[in-house]
């Protein structure tokens, strides 16, 4: 990155001393942050707790606690406050944080959107969670919103669906300012192979929810007025679950790289720092990206193999997932090439880093398994598909923003963490996270259908050890509550502005913690 001179605010005012009211109604774009990565962690035990609710009803074979309709209801739940509650909102709150920082700028370009995008996500929550309190309110249909299974739902189904616009509305206006903000406010001589590869992936999967929240917010309106007013959109032929998978999936498909893109641009700040090392490859990291954004599109018939789909599409999409690996493969042998003969050290961020490096690659792997045509009949709807998936978005995507949360923490509050208690949670978190879910492919490939609260005897050993693991990973998460107060609360070490030894980018040329202002007029000019 070029040399640049910078300009920040004449008189750093810790945010801590503006009233909670004042911050409440802010527009500044860390207080926008704070509130998406404080949403974001209260979702996630929300959703945790349901998921542990399902843990101790599939400890042993049989209906133990809950009626299998409301199983139905806290698995729809948990899905969609896991995807939409926690890890869009927590990813969307890192951006808000950092993105302005790292290009040199004062807030995002459309401040006052930016908060009307992080308000409507409490709405459409508190929306979501109240219709479950109607007559028969349970929601059914998990985060896919199947018909006819969804439909079920009877009296809530409109309202879930009205949650979700409110959803889609939050993340695209968030999008557009990203690309705004990324577009207009960079610093002068910043050019885009300049920017760091957080900034990177968040342009890119901005472009991503530009392109795919309006075919979800699509899908979603056919299937209500097909059934509210009776038109014939997807009902025709009698084959609507076919007609709506169809047009859902080019959402669904992109929407779980709008999920990891940004934690690939956590990992890329983190493993540098903690190597000594510029990353390796930076170009060819941008091209990825870039690839996986394209071929995103390409494969949404992978999750309909087993529906009966025209064979020449099966195969054209099958190739296309095993081609969408290779880009994910660079990224990961990048991150590879950048540890090798680095200085490092395994501070908690790093620890976390690692982790996800490792077990990112087992739900990548069990991905290209799903994407082979004759063995996804075999492993289709069953526990498998949950233990990929989860390899992906919690030791992925989760195990991330935890590495950032510690990595950024001391940045944004001035006092360091607990390194104690940090890696105490992440062995906890890492060593549990895989006695969660790795028997979940055991279960799979014994045929175990998910979505289920009862099954065989014979699946009965390996689900009470899965519940085991879910309970202790449950647990352990109240130790990075803990961790936050603590830093919050100033209860430890006073840390430098540059916090990491090796640490590099525009937003550790701010005070420790970031003033209130940050850049108060953003970078003026560049040295020759």
């Amino acid at each position: 990155m070029s040399d640049i001179t910078i300009k920040t605010a004449a008189h750093h005012r810790p945010i801590r001393e503006y009233g909670l009211k004042r911050r409440l109604m802010n527009i500044n774009h860390k207080d926008i942050g704070a509130f998406y990565l404080c949403f974001a962690l209260l979702m996630f035990f929300v959703g945790g707790a349901m998921a542990m609710v399902i843990r101790a009803e599939l400890f042993s074979p049989g209906v133990q606690y809950i009626e299998p309709q409301i199983f139905n209801s806290l698995s729809t739940l948990h899905a969609l406050i896991m995807v939409f509650g926690v890890v869009m909102p927590g990813t969307v709150g890192f951006a808000n944080w950092l993105l302005p920082m790292m290009i040199g700028a004062p807030n995002m370009a459309l401040p006052r959107i930016n908060a009307l995008s992080f308000w409507i996500l409490p709405a459409s929550f508190l929306l979501l969670f109240m219709a479950t309190l109607l007559p028969d309110g349970q929601a059914t249909g998990e985060r896919l919103l199947y018909p006819p299974v969804i439909l079920q739902s009877q009296y809530i189904y409109p309202y879930l669906f009205i949650a979700v616009y409110m959803m889609g509305m939050s993340y695209f206006m968030t999008a557009i300012n990203v690309i705004t903000t990324i577009i207009n406010k960079r610093a002068p001589g910043m050019k885009l192979l300049d920017m760091p590869m957080f900034v990177w992936t968040w342009f890119i999967t901005a472009f991503l929810l530009v392109g795919s929240i309006p075919v979800l917010v699509g899908a979603v309106t056919l299937l209500l007025t097909d059934t509210l007013f009776g038109t014939d959109f997807l009902s025709a032929n009698g084959n609507m679950p076919t007609q709506f998978q169809n047009v859902f999936w080019f959402f669904g498909h992109p929407e779980v790289y709008i999920l990891i893109l940004p934690t690939f641009g956590i990992i890329s700040q983190v493993i540098p720092t903690f190597a000594r090392k510029p990353l390796f490859g930076y170009v060819s990291m941008v091209v990825a990206a870039c690839a996986i954004a394209i071929l995103a599109y390409l494969v949404w018939l992978v999750h309909m193999f087993s529906l009966g789909s025209p064979q020449t599409g099966n195969i054209f999409v099958m190739y296309a997932t095993m081609f969408i690996a290779v880009p994910i493969g660079i990224k990961v042998f990048n991150w590879l090439a950048t540890l090798w003969q680095g200085e490092m050290t395994f501070e908690t961020p790093m620890l976390f880093a690692m982790a996800f490096l490792m077990l990112f690659t087992i739900g990548g792997c069990s991905g290209l398994m799903l994407g082979m045509v004759p063995a996804d009949f075999q492993y289709h709807h069953t526990y498998f598909v949950v233990a990929h998936f989860h390899y992906v978005l919690v030791s992925g995507a989760i195990f991330a923003m935890m590495a950032g949360a510690y990595y950024w923490l001391p940045r944004w509050t001035g006092y360091m963490y607990d390194e104690r208690l940090g890696k105490l949670h992440f062995w906890l978190s890492a060593v549990s996270v895989n006695l969660l879910f790795f028997p979940q492919h055991f279960l799979g490939l014994a045929g175990m259908p998910r979505r289920v609260p009862d099954y065989s005897t014979q699946f009965s050993e390996w689900n009470a050890v899965s519940s085991v693991g879910g309970f202790v990973f449950g647990l352990s998460q109240l130790i990075l509550i803990w961790v936050v107060i603590k830093c919050i609360r100033g209860k430890g070490q006073r840390v430098s502005d540059q916090v990491w030894d090796g640490a590099k980018g525009l937003e550790w040329a701010l005070s420790s913690p970031t003033s209130y202002e940050g850049f108060k007029t953003g970078i003026v000019s560049q040295k020759p």
